[in-house]
């Protein structure tokens, strides 16, 4: 049996950044990964959005640790030449309702203290973006994308340059409380005993608070997979912002929106729905969907739209429900000191990393 001291379940990018900060303080730091390398789950099947914070309510988890982490994220990217983008955003809108949704995201946007919010109008739109039909929009000029990939590749680095260990092909499959500390068994029969530990697991992070005992469904911490599905049009060029809709109204996603990819390629998505089964084929049945989505605001015809990928989000919130925050929490207060649960961390997790990983730093070491 292996002793480690703080043990990270989970090499998506919130994993990675946790890791990365834990071991630039501390000593004895193992990340097992059930996968054969890192962020082959969520982490790498997404718009790669950097977010500003205008969406969650105000003094929630999201819209906290969204405003600081852009920010964060941007200089991290910026001082380990890490590939990105502040291209901004604009949410266009197309009649008077929609107005009055740009009117309430500006002002949620402002409370949470996004910086620079304005709304412009046609003629702004057109100027900026001649392409996309739009009667005004709201400017959100933090947003930007980033290279997931090589953004997850320097926090690889980064952990092990500090002297910390990523083991990956480690599934978990039980995990046992001590009267101090945990015994975490994989498949490949290996065996720790782990002082802390900190639960990254996303789409499966539930389950291994269930491992533990956590009571999963009394403590409504269910995760739900919710899939979204992505196209891509190689007619529509020379697009300079991120365009958003107005967001679904039900909360589950921010909109059939336009993405553009560090070099400058588009892609529409994603869509949202829930599934039972992990699997990543696309369905086609969803294409008139996101034709009906993005005539409102661009010109596409549908022998220029194809193809082009789906990720699975993992969200606390359920079909139907009401909208739920990430739960980030040392769990003392159910009887299991030292683990510290991640779970339901979609977007904007990716944007959040660093300051979720701050975050989840000061949980380990508030005595």
């Amino acid at each position: 049996m292996e002793q480690v001291n703080i043990l990270i379940i989970g090499a998506g990018v919130i994993g990675l950044a946790i890791a990365r900060e834990l071991s630039s303080h501390n000593d004895d730091i193992v990340l097992v990964e059930k996968e054969d390398s890192f962020g082959r789950a969520t982490s790498s099947r997404n718009s790669e959005v950097m977010h500003s914070g205008i969406y969650y309510p105000k003094d929630s988890l999201k819209a906290q640790l969204c405003v600081s982490g852009v920010q964060d994220l941007y200089e991290y990217a910026k001082e380990n030449n890490i590939p990105f983008n502040n291209c901004g955003k604009l949410i266009v809108a197309n009649d008077e309702e929609e107005l009055l949704v740009l009117e309430e995201l500006k002002s949620k946007g402002e409370k949470n203290g996004v910086p620079n919010l304005e709304i412009i109008n046609e003629a702004e739109c057109k100027k900026l973006e001649p392409q996309i039909a739009a009667k005004c929009a709201l400017n959100v000029p933090t947003t930007g994308i980033v290279d997931s990939h090589k953004l997850m590749k320097k926090l690889e680095c980064d952990i092990e340059s500090n002297g910390a260990f990523i083991v990956y092909d480690m599934e978990v499959i039980s995990i046992r409380k001590l009267e101090s500390g945990y015994v975490v068994k994989f498949s490949n029969g290996e065996i720790f005993n782990a002082n802390t530990v900190i639960n990254c697991a996303g789409l499966y992070s539930d389950r291994i608070a269930e491992m533990v005992g956590i009571d999963i469904k009394h403590e409504d911490l269910r995760i739900h997979w919710c899939k979204g599905e992505y196209y891509k049009s190689s007619k529509i060029k020379d697009i300079e912002h991120l365009i958003y809709p107005v967001p679904d109204p039900k909360g589950i996603f921010l909109g059939i929106h336009l993405t553009i990819n560090l070099k400058g390629d588009v892609r529409f998505g994603p869509n949202a729905y829930y599934v039972d089964k992990l699997n990543y084929e696309m369905d086609e049945s969803y294409k008139p969907e996101f034709l009906k989505a993005i005539k409102k605001y661009v010109n596409i015809d549908e022998e220029n739209f194809q193809l082009d990928d789906c990720g699975i989000r993992a969200k606390l919130q359920e079909d139907g429900g009401i909208f739920r925050d990430f739960y980030i929490k040392e769990e003392s207060e159910k009887g299991y000191a030292n683990l510290i649960n991640c779970i339901g961390i979609e977007s904007p997790g990716l944007t959040c990393c660093l300051t979720i990983a701050k975050q989840v730093n000061k949980l380990c070491f508030k005595g």
